[in-house]
């Protein structure tokens, strides 16, 4: 079962969770890089959907996203990639990262049953609020953990909600904004994810997203988080190689040589 194989990841904490989008720079440079970073030491993998407008994302995957556009690449071909990801041998947990809009264009029940059939393990959608996700929830008919996202500027009421409806595992954002590398690590997330420990279930993985740009940084937050997603500069390291599948290997193992030693 899906939610049985993202609790099975966090057996090894922190656990490193990259993201990458299907499509990018090419659609068979995507499954390349997916398949090296699920196979060198990515313990989960966030599949990004390509979106026209993601209002969450900074320039370096709204640029990556845009070009995976122009390479066709669609809702159903995310899927067909997760499908061909299983054959390929990869094992860890694929979380599907996209925008409502084409999950709802898809039909959320047929969306719900075709990632499921594809392997997906879990479903983070960056601009579908608590309050308005009951219709994709009954649609996913709990076989596939829809990932709440928490940001620092969230009420005190919201969070409640976001943290007791929360599977799989919390995705914390580090800091306001959109996605993209800074230079270090907020001051305040040591606080943060100290009060949203307090809120949630006993044993349910906070995840750490947005803004960590080395393995360095990775490393910090690993000493206080569960998990650590690294998104732009993830995109950013493989989009730009000449090679973009060993580019994935050698980012993905010195993430993970960094997170095993905290």
């Amino acid at each position: 079962m899906p939610l049985a194989e993202i609790e099975r990841a966090f057996k090894r904490k922190p656990a490193f969770m990259p993201y990458f989008p299907v499509g990018y720079p090419t659609l068979p440079d995507s499954l390349d890089a997916l398949e090296a970073l699920g196979k060198n030491g990515a313990d989960l993998i966030e599949v990004g959907i390509p979106f026209s407008d993601p209002l969450a994302d900074g320039p370096v995957i709204q640029q990556a996203t845009q070009t995976a556009l122009r390479n066709g690449a669609t809702l159903k071909c995310v899927l067909d990639s997760t499908t061909e990801l299983r054959r390929r041998g990869v094992t860890v947990p694929l979380v599907l990262m996209g925008y409502y809009n084409p999950i709802f264009q898809f039909g959320l029940k047929a969306f719900s049953r075709a990632a499921i059939s594809a392997g997906a393990d879990g479903l983070i959608v960056p601009d579908l609020p608590v309050e308005e996700s009951a219709d994709l929830e009954d649609a996913l008919g709990g076989g596939l953990p829809f990932i709440r996202m928490l940001a620092p500027t969230t009420s005190a009421d919201r969070a409640h909600k976001i943290c007791t409806a929360a599977k799989g595992f919390l995705y914390l954002v580090s800091v306001t904004g959109v996605t993209g590398a800074r230079e270090k690590v907020s001051t305040d997330l040591p606080g943060f994810i100290h009060r949203v420990r307090s809120a949630v279930p006993k044993g349910l993985p906070l995840c750490v997203g947005f803004g960590i740009a080395t393995p360095a940084q990775a490393a910090e937050v690993g000493r206080i988080a569960d998990g650590v997603i690294v998104g732009s500069a993830c995109v950013r390291a493989i989009g730009e190689a000449q090679d973009p599948k060993r580019a994935a290997v050698d980012f993905a193992s010195a993430y993970r040589k960094s997170l095993d030693s905290v």
